[in-house]
């Protein structure tokens, strides 16, 4: 059978009131902590003991479409490589498109590119030039606010490209890094958070 593209049904959106408010305890009991990784001292979050399951991953991709679902989302835009968990998740519940903003050299076509500090020399991202249309309205997402560099370098292309940002979305939030200080401009949404 020959779909032809405006005979593709919308899917339903999410309605505002329909999700109920998320037990943010419950979710952080399914996050493991792991000690002393990446390196001695450090304590790990690891969100895939609460990704495998389906309850709760569900419950947070619905609690964070539910901050968004009452404004209109054009695009969510997934920072590589965790953002691409939730980024498409997300975008499905918000009926928006997803964007992946990438390392480089993983895109084939023509980019916009930012190049940003890290505490032991630099990285870089790179997002397709035509994945945002001017005054298109996005959604920023990824697993962890920490610092904040790689979000601010996101914002920074998306203001190439003349996207408007909606949001700034973290599944995990570590308070005592201060990195939602650099977003006083943004809306920045964190389900879980951390103070050590």
């Amino acid at each position: 059978m020959k779909l032809i593209a405006n005979q593709i049904k919308e899917p339903r959106r999410l309605m505002p009131g329909t999700v109920k408010p998320v037990d943010v305890e419950a979710l952080k009991a399914l996050v493991r902590t792991v000690p002393d990784f990446p390196k001695p001292g450090i304590l790990f979050y690891d969100i895939t003991t609460l990704l495998k399951d389906k309850t709760g991953f569900a419950k947070l991709i619905d609690a964070l479409a539910a901050h968004y679902i009452e404004r209109k989302v054009d695009l969510v835009l997934g920072i590589e490589a965790r953002g691409f968990i939730f980024g498409p998740a997300l975008a499905y519940r918000l009926n928006a498109g997803f964007v992946p903003v990438r390392k480089p050299r993983k895109l084939p076509a023509p980019v916009a590119r930012v190049t940003y500090d890290l505490e032991y020399g630099s990285d870089t991202l790179e997002i397709h030039q035509d994945a945002i249309q001017p005054g298109q309205r996005v959604v920023l997402v990824d697993d962890l606010l920490a610092t904040g560099g790689t979000m601010e370098a996101t914002v920074k292309l998306v203001k190439q490209l003349g996207g408007e940002i909606v949001g700034l979305a973290f599944a995990v939030e570590l308070d005592f890094l201060k990195g939602r200080e650099r977003f006083k401009d943004y809306d920045v949404f964190s389900l879980l958070h951390y103070d050590e």
